[in-house]
C-alpha cells in the first residue's frame, strides 16, 4: 500500500510535470551560486511556471487519437487525468501574467518572448512544405539545438540580463558566453537519450534527430563528447571555486553514466526521473560541496 501511494506521488510529480519546473528552478539557481550573487525569487517562479505551463501545453497538443492506448506511462496518465493537467497548466499561464508583467525588464520581456516562440514553434505546424503543416521538430537535427538553447537561455541568460538591468550587477561578455556554452552542453547530453528511446517512433515520423542521423551506438557517444567538452569549459570559467569543480566533475560523471545505462528497454521513471534530476542533482553538489568547503 504505501509502495503504492509513493509510485502515485512520483507519477504526479513526473508527469504534471511539476518535477522538471523544480528542475527549472534548480538550473537557475546553478547560475546564480556560480556567479556568486543572490537568487532573485521572481526570476525563479517565472522559470517554475514557465516550464510546467509550456511542458503540458506541448503534451496537451500533442494528443494522440487513442491516450489510453499508448504504450507510454506518461501520456496514458496525462490524459486519464486531462482535466487536471488543464487545470495546472492554466494556473501555471495565470501565474506568469503578473510575473512577466511587472517584474522582467523590457530586455528580458523581449528575450522570453523570442524563447517562447521558438519552444511553440516547435510544436505547432506553422510552415508549409510540400503541401504538408510541418513544426520546427520537422528539420533535421534541430529538436536537440532548440531544446538545449531554450533552457540556456531561460536559465542562464535570463538571470544575467535581470542582474544586469534591474541590479546593475555587471557579468561580463567572456563569462556570459561560458555559462549559456556549459549550460547548453549538459543539457544537449541529457536530452539525447530521450531521442534514443524514440528511436523507432522518430524514424517512423520522420524525424531527423541525433540517434536517428548518427545511430544508436554513435548517439551515446556524441552525448559523452558533449559532457567532456562541458568540463573543459569548466576550467576556463574565471569565477568557478575548487568546490565548484570538483562537484560539477562528480555531477558530469555520474551523469555520463546514467547516460551510459539508459537504452530502449529502461522504463520511463528513468529519463524523467534519473535524467532529468542530473539538473537538480547538479545544484545539490553545488551546495553540498560548497558546506563541505568551509570546513577544509
Amino acid at each position: 500500500m504505501l509502495k503504492k501511494g509513493l509510485l502515485a506521488i512520483l507519477d504526479f510529480l513526473l508527469f504534471s510535470n511539476l518535477f522538471i519546473g523544480i528542475c527549472a528552478v534548480a538550473q537557475g539557481l546553478v547560475t546564480y551560486h556560480l556567479l556568486q550573487v543572490p537568487p532573485d525569487t521572481y526570476i525563479l517562479a517565472f522559470l517554475f511556471f514557465a516550464t510546467i505551463g509550456l511542458y503540458n501545453f506541448s503534451m496537451l497538443l500533442a494528443k494522440p487519437v487513442n491516450p489510453e492506448k499508448s504504450p507510454f506511462i506518461r501520456v496514458r496518465w496525462i490524459f486519464s487525468h486531462h482535466r487536471m493537467i488543464i487545470s495546472i497548466t492554466l494556473i501555471s499561464l495565470l501565474c506568469l501574467i503578473p510575473l512577466g508583467l511587472w517584474y522582467l525588464s523590457i530586455e528580458s520581456k523581449l528575450l522570453m518572448a523570442f524563447t517562447g516562440l521558438l519552444a511553440v514553434g516547435y510544436n505547432v505546424p506553422f510552415l508549409t512544405l510540400n503541401q504538408q503543416k510541418i513544426g520546427l521538430r520537422n528539420i533535421p537535427g534541430i529538436k536537440l539545438f532548440l531544446i538545449s538553447l531554450v533552457w540556456s537561455v531561460s536559465c542562464v541568460l535570463l538571470p544575467i540580463v535581470e542582474l544586469e538591468r534591474s541590479y546593475q550587477i555587471n557579468i561580463s561578455s567572456a563569462d556570459t558566453l561560458l555559462l549559456v556554452a556549459k549550460r547548453f552542453l549538459f543539457i544537449a547530453a541529457i536530452t539525447v537519450p530521450f531521442d534514443i528511446r524514440d528511436l523507432f517512433q522518430d524514424k517512423l515520423y520522420a524525424l531527423k534527430t541525433i540517434p536517428v542521423m548518427l545511430g544508436e551506438k554513435k548517439a551515446y557517444i556524441f552525448c559523452q563528447f558533449l559532457l567532456i567538452g562541458y568540463l573543459a569549459l569548466l576550467l576556463l570559467f574565471r569565477q568557478a571555486t575548487y568546490a565548484d569543480v570538483i562537484a560539477t566533475t562528480l555531477t558530469l560523471g555520474l551523469t555520463g553514466w546514467l547516460i551510459f545505462k539508459s537504452n530502449i528497454k529502461k522504463n520511463e521513471y528513468y529519463y524523467f526521473f534519473y535524467l532529468d534530476g542530473t539538473m537538480l542533482l547538479q545544484y545539490l553538489m553545488l551546495i553540498l560541496f560548497g558546506w563541505l568547503s568551509m570546513f577544509i
